[in-house]
């Protein structure tokens, strides 16, 4: 029974490790971990890919994940940016807004003098 219970004490340690241990939502740049922490000023995580973060490495070596499992991982990147096109950016494209038309404005409340 002793060992069932310490069985069952370790799986809830490493739940607890895994529930502290996770993807940053505050961190947009970067998979960073939220559990690592942060340092300097700015707020940069101590983690910047959640691949790298020491306890999820020790919790996985406990499981038996090996350096030849680990360097076959998907490691998630932030997307890239897509190219500029090679024409000038108007008004437009700069504030990202749709061109605004009026053909969609109802019949009731078009005035005299309106064009579609």
């Amino acid at each position: 029974m002793d060992l069932v219970s310490a069985v069952l004490r370790r799986c809830e340690a490493d739940r607890r490790i895994l529930a502290r241990h996770r993807l940053d939502p505050n961190v947009t740049y970067e998979p960073a971990c939220e559990g690592c922490g942060t340092y300097g000023d700015m707020g940069m995580s101590e983690v910047d890919n959640l691949n790298d973060c020491p306890e999820l490495l020790d919790l996985a070596h406990a499981h038996g994940l090996t350096n030849d499992i680990l360097a076959g991982l998907d490691r998630p990147q932030p997307p890239e940016p897509k190219p500029r096109a090679s024409r000038r950016l108007g008004l437009g494209d700069i504030l990202a807004t749709p061109p605004i038309t009026t053909s969609d404005v109802p019949a009731a409340l078009r005035g005299p003098r309106w064009k579609p």
